[in-house]
């Protein structure tokens, strides 16, 4: 694998983690010897965007929850990670705070009541816009891929939302799916 290249894995970043341990980004880059980090832009209520809404199968512009962050490697910018979450969990909570969650958000979602059961992700590419650009260091004519997860608990529900921007160039997405027999 090049210097440049990153293969992950969605599977750690949905599980909760344990008391004292750090979040799922900061661990993994550790384990390569490097340091990840995040820089949280926004956290609070908002007005739903529509592929948002569609997810939590909410009106569009009904309240929801977001926390926008730059993912950073060795303090360079990599991924633009906004999160979603229905009003009706999140509102009030640490997670429509302007901090950092210990363990991060899926922790804290866990405490509250709402463990993760199934993520449905789905990849597609596209040029940058001008924001993208300029947040993510790139050329006009570097892609981006757009990684949209949501994931459910375990009665079904819709209980987040990620909508990932991350450069196209050295970036190889791995899953791992079991077929029930």
């Amino acid at each position: 694998m090049a210097s440049d290249e990153w293969v992950s894995a969605s599977a750690p970043y949905v599980a909760p983690r344990h008391n004292g341990v750090s979040d799922a980004w900061t661990e993994e880059s550790a384990k390569r010897s490097r340091k990840g980090g995040q820089k949280l832009a926004f956290a609070g209520e908002i007005e739903a965007p529509p592929e948002v809404a569609e997810a939590f199968g909410i009106p569009e512009g009904a309240s929801v929850v977001a926390r926008k962050r730059v993912i950073t490697l060795d303090g360079d910018p990599i991924e633009l990670t906004d999160t979603y979450y229905p009003a009706s969990l999140a509102a009030g909570t640490a997670l429509a705070v302007p901090s950092k969650i210990k363990g991060g958000a899926v922790t804290m979602l866990a405490q509250l009541g709402h463990n993760p059961d199934r993520i449905h992700e789905a990849v597609s590419a596209r040029m940058p816009s001008r924001e993208e650009q300029d947040a993510l260091h790139l050329g006009s004519q570097d892609p981006v891929l757009i990684l949209r997860r949501v994931t459910t608990d375990t009665e079904g529900a819709p209980i987040q939302v990620d909508l990932m921007t991350m450069p196209a160039r050295g970036r190889h997405l791995n899953y791992e799916m079991q077929v029930n027999r």
